[in-house]
Formats: C-alpha cells, structure tokens, sequence
C-alpha cells in the first residue's frame, strides 16, 4: 500500500478546480475491490454452520469410515502444501530484509525445519477414537473456513508485482474477475470440480481463488485512489476503502439472513448456503463491467513513459488548463530513492509487523467470521444469530466513522491505546460470561443479552481504534526511501489473520477446553492480547498525528 504523494500545494489547488465529480465516481468504483473484499471474507459467517454439517460433520459418523479416511488424508496434504507455501513467503521477506547471503541461510533453515514437520505431520495415523476425531474435524473446519485467508496472502504478496507491471486497473480486474469465479465455483464446488479431490476441497480452492482477489484488493484499491485524488481530499477519499470494507460485509449479513429465511434449517443446509456465496457473483459482475470505463492511474502511466495519456487523464480530472502543470510535478516526483530496509533500525519494521499481528490477535475476524457460531453457543436460533450478525455489522461501520472523523483530531496513540483497553474488558467479560454463565449448556437470556452487549462493546472499541487507525499508522510510519517494507506488514497481517480464524475452531469447540471453561478460553486469550497491545502501542509506537514524512524520517533515526 505505498501510497507516494505526487502533489504539492499547487498541484492540490489545481486539482480543487478540476472535475470532482469524475473523482468521485473514479473513487466509487475503486472502492468496490474494497465492497469485495469486506463482502467475501464475511460471506463464510452465514455459512459456516452448514458447511459443516454438509461437508465435515459426515466423519465423525462411523459409517462414512471411507469419506473420513480421505477427507483427513487430503487435509493433511493440502495443510502441508499450504504451510510450506505461507513459510515461502515468509521467507521471500526475509531475504528482502536482510538481503541474499543473511536471508538465504535463514530462509533455508526455516523451510528445513517446516519440511521436517510436514514428513512428521503426513506420517501421523488416521485417528479412530471419538475424541481424537473431534479434535481432527475442528482443525479440519477451521481449515475450510478460513481457506479464503490462505488466498488473502498469496494475493498480498503479488499485489506489489501486479500493481508495478501489469498496473493499478489491471490489478483491479484481476481481483474482480478471482471474486467472479469465486461465487460462482463456491457456489457448486462439484459441478467444476476440476482438481482431483473431495468436494469440499474444490469448495476451498475456489475460496483461495477469491482470496487472492481480497489480497490484490487490500493493497490495489487505496492505491488506485490515492493515485487520482486531489493532495486536499486524498485521506478522506482513501479512507471511504475501509468504509467500503465495512459496508461490504453489512450487506452480505444482510443477505446471509434473507436467504436464510427463503427455507428451513434442512435446505439452509444443503442449497441455502451455496447462494450466499453465488451472491457475489452479482457486485463482482458489476466491478469488471465498470472496469472497463475507467482509466489508468496518471503516475503509473507516466512511469511506464505514456505521457499523452496521463494528460488526457489529468484533463478530465483537473481540467484542460491544469493538467499540464500537474503532469510536470507528477514527473518530478519519479525519482523514488529506495534504501535497504534496515536503513532505520529493525525496531520500525519489528513495529509495522506488531501493528499487523496485534491487530488480528485481538481476536477481531473470530467475530466477523464466526459471529453466527458464537451466538449460536449463547442460545440463539440460526435466524436470530444472523440477525444479532446484522447487529454487529452495524455497529462496525457506525463506529469506523467516528474513527474516521476522529483519528486527525485526537491522534492515533489515544485512540488505539483506548480501543485496546475496550476490547480486552469485553473479551475478557465475555470469556467469563461463558464461564460462569452456562446452564445445561445454554445462556440464560439475561446471559444472553449480556453477552450480546460486551460482543457489540467490543466491536464498537476495535472500530474506532484498531480497524482503520492501524492502517493510518502503517501508511505514516514507513519514511518515502523504505515504503518497500510495508509488505512485510502486510504479509504479517494477512498471516496472523489465518492463524487466528483457523485456531478458533480448535479453541472454542474442543473437548476438554469445552468441559473446563464452557466456550470462554478463547476470549481469554483475544482479551490477554488486547492489554498486550495497549502496552506495545504506549512502548513502541511513537504518535504521528500532525507529522510530515520528513518528520517521521528523522524520528527514526534518532531511534
């Protein structure tokens, strides 16, 4: 996401006469890679139940002793695959860190040792006993229903490689066309079942498909707008990308909730979820159209020597006077200095990656993902945990526009050092109202409502802090000459991100943990990292409200 700054107070007055109206709809249709992303990653909440009922709860019955075999056979293949792939990228940073020699060596010891634990991993038994087999179909549904994070990091590691060759818009299609072949491949996984294995395996490569979409358009999206708008209006303009994010995933809560209610549990189990995800299909359809209508990015345009037609697009931007005055500063701009990325010290990229992490280990995609399962253990119906869905949704974008409003008037450091102190009381109350609230296994309904509270009290604080007050730090605190090792952050956060979702399963409905603190030990652990977060931001993280680049830039190296 390395936004550069092509314009100077001119060139910001130039463009304030231009024609914001053709900005505002270039934005608009930008901010749908930012619809879809919000709108697929959040898709699998209404699902997720009937997923694993259609698929994954089968090996579990003693009499698809056959189905079991090879769905445990092929989730370990495809888990050692998808490890040594995350460990790749991985180590690809690490060798972008610290350079050939130094990054190669580690890199080779770090893929030695995932080998080894792929061989250990592959060679273990099939587990019979009940217990073992539980634990084996909770990894494996965590694995299927955080499969699309799998693709979030292959698409955030290209997106820098696709945005720099191929270009913003064409980066642009490439995300929308992987969400088009994603509903629709979701949508019946047997029917274009062209890879070989179970069904609900070809159900989690078209996810990854749709990851890889979610990926590019994490980092493409702000980007393309960043690239068009006007100095005076850019951060406004770029934050409407995470409000799209936002709404993305309100309206698929909304549409998960209508579906459901078009049949009984029994279709929602065998249809009702497969147009949940075909939905998609429609808002994707929609960006390629309107891809088609929209130019290139004049700065990536003059950097690939196509001067004439940056003009044009200037001039239905900034009008025919201004465009060639802008042209010239845009130009002026290219000489980008690049410095190794150490150049500041390993504490600015050891911060950037505990941005990224701590950001996802506050537990935020367990609501976004598993919010129905939750409400699900609290007591509710399938219809009333979507609806409660719809709720939290809500309150998600509400709250990201105080953030929005709020982050140049308070500062970053107040706002996250507060919206990590609300999270860590209402996860940690959540965690205890589980604990002590079950009786017979159900929440009583003053339990119920709350738990209900401390879910939306802890949304409200992760969204007007951590949501998109992390992304202002991570676009401010990276000085011009390293902007480059912003995609160890990312990489990080896409990462932990998958840790997270995929652990969950394994913390919230295992056996044991089950008997001993009745579903409240995973919210332990999201509260534990919320109050480790608010010590990292008051440690670590210097505030940049009001600081130019160049200030930043001499911060560090005092550090």
């Amino acid at each position: 996401m390395a936004f550069i700054d092509t314009s100077s107070k001119s060139a910001s007055t130039t463009y304030s006469k231009g024609n914001p109206l053709y900005i505002a709809m270039l934005t608009l249709v930008a901010t749908l890679g930012g619809l879809l992303f919000g709108y697929d990653t959040a898709v699998v909440n209404g699902a997720e139940k009937s997923l694993v009922e259609f698929y994954i709860s089968k090996i579990l019955d003693p009499s698809q002793l056959t189905y079991a075999i090879s769905m445990i056979t092929q989730y370990k293949i495809l888990m050692s695959l998808v490890i040594l792939l995350v460990f790749g990228i991985i180590s690809g940073q690490i060798v972008k860190l610290l350079g050939t020699r130094k990054g190669l060596a580690i890199s080779a010891g770090i893929i030695a040792i995932v080998v080894i634990w792929m061989i250990s991993f592959l060679k273990k038994p099939i587990p019979t006993e009940a217990t073992a087999l539980q634990d084996t179909a909770d990894a494996i549904k965590g694995f299927v229903i955080a499969s699309a994070l799998i693709g979030c990091v292959i698409g955030g590691a290209l997106s820098g490689f696709i945005s720099r060759s191929l270009g913003r818009k064409n980066g642009l299609f490439i995300a929308a066309v992987a969400f088009f072949i994603s509903a629709i491949g979701a949508w019946k996984p047997e029917a274009f079942n062209i890879f070989g294995t179970l069904d609900v395996y070809s159900f989690v490569v078209y996810r990854i498909i749709g990851g890889i979409g979610v990926g590019i358009a994490s980092m493409i999206s702000p980007m393309y707008i960043a690239e068009i708008a006007p100095a005076n209006s850019r951060g406004k303009l770029v934050s409407f990308n995470q409000f799209a994010i936002i709404f993305g995933m309100l309206v698929i809560y909304f549409v998960n909730y209508f579906i459901a209610k078009q049949g009984d549990e029994a279709w929602l189990i065998t249809d009702g979820w497969r147009y949940m995800f075909l939905s998609g299909a429609i808002p994707a359809g929609i960006f390629i159209i309107l891809l088609f209508f929209v130019p290139e990015t004049p700065r990536f345009l003059v950097l690939n020597d196509k001067e004439d037609k940056a003009l044009k697009v200037l001039k239905k931007i900034a009008g025919e006077e201004n465009a060639p005055k802008i042209l010239e500063e845009i130009k002026g701009t290219l000489h980008e200095h690049h410095a190794p990325w150490l150049s500041y010290g390993f504490l600015i990229i050891f911060v950037g990656i505990m941005l990224s992490v701590f950001q996802q280990f506050v537990g935020i995609n367990v609501v976004l993902y598993y919010a129905g399962n939750i409400f699900r253990n609290m007591g509710a119906s399938t219809d009333s945990s979507l609806l409660q869905t719809i709720i939290v949704g809500a309150v998600n974008l509400t709250f990201t526009v105080v953030a929005i409003l709020t982050v140049d008037k308070f500062g970053r450091k107040p706002l996250m050092i507060i919206g990590s102190i609300g999270m860590a009381i209402a996860m940690i109350s959540l965690g205890f109202t589980f604990y002590w609230g079950q009786t017979g296994g159900q929440l009583t309904a003053a339990q119920g409502y709350a738990a209900l509270f401390f879910m939306l009290f802890y949304t409200a604080a992760f969204a007007m802090s951590w949501g998109p007050v992390c992304w202002v730090l991570l676009s401010e605190i990276f000085p011009n000459s390293i902007r480059g090792a912003l995609s160890i952050a990312v990489a990080a956060q896409w990462i932990a991100n998958w840790i997270v979702s995929l652990t969950f399963p394994m913390l919230n409905d295992n056996v044991w943990l089950t008997e001993k603190f009745n579903h409240g030990f995973a919210y332990w652990i999201y509260g534990i990292m919320g109050i480790l977060s608010a010590l990292f931001m008051w440690k670590f993280v210097p505030e940049t409200k009001g600081k130019s680049l160049e200030e930043m830039d001499g911060l560090w190296k005092k550090k």
